[in-house]
């Protein structure tokens, strides 16, 4: 059923800025990116090779959350959980609204939450058999996980301190340390690309929690989680419970690994959705506290209410099926589904403005989403003009071909900004969404410029143009 209410509304708006861009990634292999490790480009990449637009990524997204919901159910099943809990446990991830709306797009956040699920699982089931093929899997999945998004490491560290704390005599053991070193020999690759660019990601990590304000502005943001999780959704309160109790010390592990979660993203700065797939571990041990509890009079229906209530929440703020203006007021709390919204629109803007450019001339956008869009879209909508930016990864890709002479500047840019690269700088058209709604585009003045006279080659005016956020 989750899959279904998923695909339904799959392609409802269009493509997400992210996903541009991690189809333009793909389409520059490399060990690593300014903003992420190489696997969801590469993914990204060979679904945009397949017919169908932007759906074979959505189709992978959705993937991804059954197999979350799938891999909650399991886990339950390694605390000791039997039909009720494994059901319970998977019907809280598909019902949270975080994990509904990660799977809207697809991109790093709902690959990291598999790889947080899976890495959960092997390791549980590690823990429990004590072999060393077991603990080999566990690093493999580790691994994979580190190679899509660095917050994994976040969660090894939480499993070895929950080790250290609770389950000490597993560490006595070669598995552990091996699927330590599978995890680290996997993961080595986007390490030395790292370490050839300056640590990038690291630079890129402190932009981002600059952006957030800090350990305090996360601080802030901590109210959001709690609506992220399911307020209705109390599943993983007594998943807290039963771990701090006598009957789940075995597993309190995993309660470590949702503390130091939380604490570590919200000391470092970082998004309050960062901590979100320690969740799994919560929703699966409330499983196993509802199971305990299921012969108490009404406490089946009041569980299947609250799941309910917790499912048609998530899907209203999570995925796009209501009207777009509705979606516009749900921006505090879930700006993707508007950034999805008017893509063909701002192709065909841009378009119009560059069919009266002479040859040679070409296109540099303030971002790495308009440039994806131009570059995804613009060809069907007959933009023949290279494309270029200085954002992000697009940094590293270089200036485009030819000379600066005519540019056509697109974007959040001001005109003082423009002059100091070019001297005949005018403002053409600002950029609009239909029906006058605000995205991450047009919430600042945004529009296309037209400049020429610049004051150097494209080798000269890169270094200043290249920016991270």
């Amino acid at each position: 059923m989750a899959g279904a209410v998923h695909l339904a509304v799959a392609t409802r708006f269009g493509w997400h800025r992210d996903e541009f861009y991690y189809v333009i990634s793909g389409r520059h292999l490399a060990w690593g990116y300014p903003d992420q490790p190489p696997l969801t480009p590469l993914l990204a990449r060979l679904a945009a090779d397949l017919p169908g637009g932007v759906l074979p990524l959505r189709l992978l997204a959705i993937a991804a959350q059954l197999g979350c919901v799938l891999l909650a159910a399991k886990l339950a099943a390694e605390f000791g959980g039997r039909v009720r809990a494994q059901v319970v446990a998977a019907a809280a991830v598909a019902a949270c609204p975080v994990f509904v709306a990660a799977a809207m797009l697809f991109g790093t956040t709902v690959l990291d939450q598999l790889a947080w699920a899976a890495v959960l699982v092997t390791v549980a089931r590690a823990v429990r058999l004590g072999t060393v093929r077991a603990w080999l899997l566990a690093g493999v999945v580790a691994g994979l996980g580190l190679e899509n998004k660095d917050t994994v490491g976040v969660l090894l560290l939480g499993i070895g301190v929950g080790l250290v704390l609770y389950r000490r005599a597993v560490l006595r053991t070669p598995g552990p340390w091996l699927a330590a070193a599978v995890a680290a020999v996997l993961v080595a690759p986007n390490v030395v690309w790292n370490a050839r660019h300056s640590w990038a990601q690291l630079r890129m990590a402190a932009v981002l929690s600059a952006e957030q304000g800090g350990p305090l502005g996360a601080l802030a943001h901590l109210p959001l989680l709690v609506v992220l999780a399911g307020p209705l959704l109390v599943v993983w309160v007594f998943g807290l419970r039963w771990l701090g109790s006598a009957a789940g010390r075995d597993h309190r592990w995993v309660l470590v690994v949702a503390v130091l979660a939380l604490v570590v993203f919200t000391a470092s700065g970082g998004k309050s959705y960062y901590a979100a797939p320690a969740l799994i571990g919560l929703f699966a041990a409330g499983g196993i506290w509802a199971e305990t509890r299921a012969k108490a009079r009404g406490a089946r229906r009041r569980w299947a209410a609250a799941i309910a209530v917790s499912g048609v929440l998530a899907v209203l703020i999570g995925l796009p099926v209501l009207p777009v203006s509705a979606d516009d007021a749900l921006r505090p709390i879930n700006p993707q589904l508007v950034e999805t919204y008017g893509w063909p629109d701002f192709v065909r803007q841009v378009t119009a403005a560059a069919t009266t450019l002479p040859p040679g001339a070409s296109i540099f956008t303030s971002n790495y989403g308009e440039a994806g869009a131009l570059t995804t879209l613009g060809p069907a909508a007959g933009l023949r003009l290279p494309v270029s930016s200085a954002h992000n990864g697009y940094l590293l890709w270089g200036p485009p071909p030819g000379t600066p002479d005519t540019v056509l500047c697109v974007g959040e840019w001001n005109t003082a900004y423009l002059h100091r690269f070019w001297s005949d700088v005018r403002e053409i058209a600002p950029l609009t969404l239909p029906g006058g709604l605000l995205d991450e585009e047009t919430t600042h003045h945004a529009a296309i410029y037209l400049c020429r006279q610049p004051h150097g080659n494209w080798a000269q005016l890169w270094p200043a143009l290249r920016h991270l956020d």
